[in-house]
């Protein structure tokens, strides 16, 4: 796919700021580098179905429009950070590639679930020749993270530099179990090279690095060492990892009306934006993916939705919004949401 450099862009016309919450009216582009680097980054922009001002009117052009975005949140992202990216399934699938080649690894499609009454009495399935939708997509991303292995320094992903590290010990495969202190996890998950696999936390880490380095066969280079100095620490290690803490009754099918009520921002008795998300969903996907503290990205703000969840959370935020309309009903939403803390 072709890679382009983000263009240029004019600067905030405004900015709300309070707490650790920040808005500004401008173009995202204008912003990002101006932001702390994201934890979590928390797309809900153009869908390619004409439903707001400035969305195409088909998903033909959504991945030019969302490459700078990409390619910038690919530049400024840490090894940690997760996306959540809300489309259209059409939408999402449209622009699927350019997230994977710009290095964001696809983790689970989230399905959103507004329930029969959000198209009850308003949809001709005869006439339109298709089934209402009452979904939309929240894909969940991670970075791919590339590491460099053993003496050579070839970049490979860490699922590849976990096993090659540790057969360049010359070490049986079943000692992992031993040198992490686990039962059957090393083996089983950690070090497989099947679709089982993911990375170990930290602290088994740094153990099986002590091993390796201890028992191995010697090595002018470290085991298990990302500067080819010293082994990794555990705090370096889950640095590398992305946050995920989700309760275990929850999964990838999201069953929440559609927002109405008092939830609901209106102006002269009118929604002000047809696509408002509901706060508790945007909250959990927060939630899930990052500690308090942390820096939460919203580039195309809306209502501001991800901004008042982090507020709520405990979190940063850092957002972007070009229609003045959505702006201003974004910052008197996030004043009263302040004031309530």
């Amino acid at each position: 796919m072709r890679v382009v450099a983000a263009p240029a862009r004019a600067k905030a016309r405004k900015m709300f700021t309070q707490g650790g919450t920040h808005l500004s009216l401008a173009d995202a582009l204008s912003c990002y580098d101006s932001w702390p680097a994201p934890d979590v980054v928390v797309s809900d922009g153009p869908y390619g179905l004409r439903s707001f001002p400035g969305d195409p009117p088909t998903v033909n052009s959504l991945a030019k429009v969302y490459e700078p975005h990409v390619l910038a949140w690919s530049k400024r992202a840490k090894p940690s950070t997760t996306l959540w990216f809300w489309c259209s399934e059409i939408g999402w699938a449209t622009v699927h590639p350019l997230l994977d080649s710009a290095g964001w690894s696809y983790v689970r499609a989230c399905v959103w679930d507004k329930g029969a009454g959000h198209v009850a009495g308003n949809a001709n399935s005869k006439t339109l020749r298709q089934l209402p939708a009452v979904t939309e997509l929240c894909v969940q991303y991670v970075r791919k993270v590339l590491l460099p292995r053993g003496e050579d320094g070839k970049q490979v992903p860490m699922k590849d530099w976990l096993r090659a590290e540790w057969q360049r010990t010359r070490l049986p495969m079943s000692l992992t179990n031993q040198a992490a202190g686990v039962k059957n996890a090393a083996t089983r998950k950690w070090f497989t090279a099947c679709h089982l696999w993911y990375a170990p936390p930290g602290e088994a880490l740094a153990k099986l690095a002590e091993y390796a380095n201890e028992h191995g066969e010697p090595s002018d280079t470290p085991y298990f060492s990302l500067d080819g100095e010293a082994p990794v620490s555990a705090e370096e290690w889950d640095a590398l990892r992305p946050t995920f803490h989700c309760p275990p009754d929850r999964h990838n099918v999201w069953h929440h009306p559609a927002v109405r009520g008092a939830e609901r921002i209106k102006l002269n008795g009118r929604s002000v934006h047809m696509n408002q998300k509901p706060l508790s969903l945007v909250r959990d996907t927060i939630r899930w993916t990052s500690d308090e503290g942390a820096v939460v990205w919203e580039p195309f703000a809306g209502t501001a939705t991800a901004l008042v969840a982090a507020a709520l959370s405990n979190r940063e935020g850092y957002g972007a919004e070009l229609n003045e309309v959505f702006y201003r009903v974004a910052v008197e939403r996030l004043r009263s949401t302040h004031a309530e803390l």
